[in-house]
């Protein structure tokens, strides 16, 4: 039991540290708010892409097999991506709140937060199940983030297809999503330099995106967003992996698929789902505390999913 916790623990300590770095960092003025702005901005347009696309190229689709909990993961999250974006449409009429509470609700910290996770859980052996997972829900909860910024964007926001597919394919993630993924499939191999260049680039993203996260948190507006903190993260934390996993138990799926679940699932809102916000004139203080207070919150609740699946010896 207590394993379990310090699992969790472990995961986020080194997130928490790095969002109070940064906001020591904007409190003794090494960082300004232009300057957060214009580095948000470099987040989401070069470091992240670099990620996303570095784990998907160093993917390893080989193991055909393990396709399964993957893709009962990406439709779980598209059920849940339908469901938030009506939900929130009848609780919140704001719609720069609405776009980021349907994307906190469904977006994954999966690679960060999920992959050590499952490690932890069930040792290395599980790596090949994570990839294969990796090159599949990546693209999906990309996709499917970007429709819920679209949809709600501007003030009378709606679902045009025209404006929302156009969102997407302009979207940098979008686009290293896709390249990412023709140059796995296709077996395209880089040179070693620039393998080695994207690679340190996307080395940088998760510390940097983290560090911009902790110096733009607005404590100043949690209270006038409780009710929809409270909604975002009960919804990321409880009830997305509570109906996922019972659904996955009723299918039988069990061991490191349920691992996997609780990874894909249960992890709190991803970092970039800030710089995302941001760009696409979400409601950039919430987007922050969401993936703030979530990731603390969720020390405590994958704590209880793990240990729970492992009373009932489903892990």
């Amino acid at each position: 039991m207590a394993d379990n916790l310090l699992v969790s623990f472990e995961v986020v300590a080194p997130l928490l540290l790095l969002m109070l770095l940064g906001g020591f960092l904007l409190r003794v003025h090494v960082f300004d708010d232009d300057t957060v702005k214009k580095m948000n901005g470099a987040i989401f347009k070069v470091f992240l892409p670099a990620l996303i696309f570095n784990n998907l190229y160093n993917s390893n689709l080989s193991d055909v097999k393990d396709i399964g909990a993957g893709v009962f993961a990406a439709a779980v999250l598209c059920g849940a991506y339908i469901l938030s974006i009506v939900l929130v449409i009848f609780i919140e009429k704001d719609n720069k709140k609405r776009g980021v509470m349907a994307q906190g609700i469904c977006r994954s910290n999966f690679v960060i937060f999920g992959v050590p996770l499952c490690q932890a859980i069930c040792g290395d052996s599980i790596l090949g199940k994570i990839s294969v997972a990796i090159a599949i829900v990546i693209p999906v909860i990309n996709v499917l983030a970007v429709v819920s910024l679209e949809v709600f964007r501007g003030e009378k926001g709606g679902f045009n297809i025209k404006k929302i597919a156009k969102g997407i394919v302009k979207n940098p993630l979008i686009i290293s999503s896709a390249l990412g993924l023709v140059f796995l499939i296709g077996g395209i191999k880089l040179p070693e330099i620039a393998e080695k260049t994207i690679s340190d680039v996307a080395k940088i993203a998760t510390p940097l995106a983290l560090i911009l996260l902790g110096a733009s948190i607005n404590f100043s507006t949690v209270r006038g967003n409780l009710r929809q903190l409270i909604i975002t993260i009960s919804g990321k934390l409880v009830i997305v992996p509570l109906l996922g996993i019972s659904l996955a138990i009723t299918l039988g799926m069990h061991g490191g698929d349920l691992a996997l679940l609780i990874a894909a699932l249960a992890s709190p809102t991803a970092v970039s789902s800030y710089p995302m916000a941001i760009q696409m004139d979400g409601d950039g203080d919430l987007a922050a505390q969401i993936v703030a207070f979530g990731t603390v919150a969720c020390i405590i609740t994958v704590f209880l999913w793990v240990f729970a699946l492992k009373q009932l010896g489903l892990i």
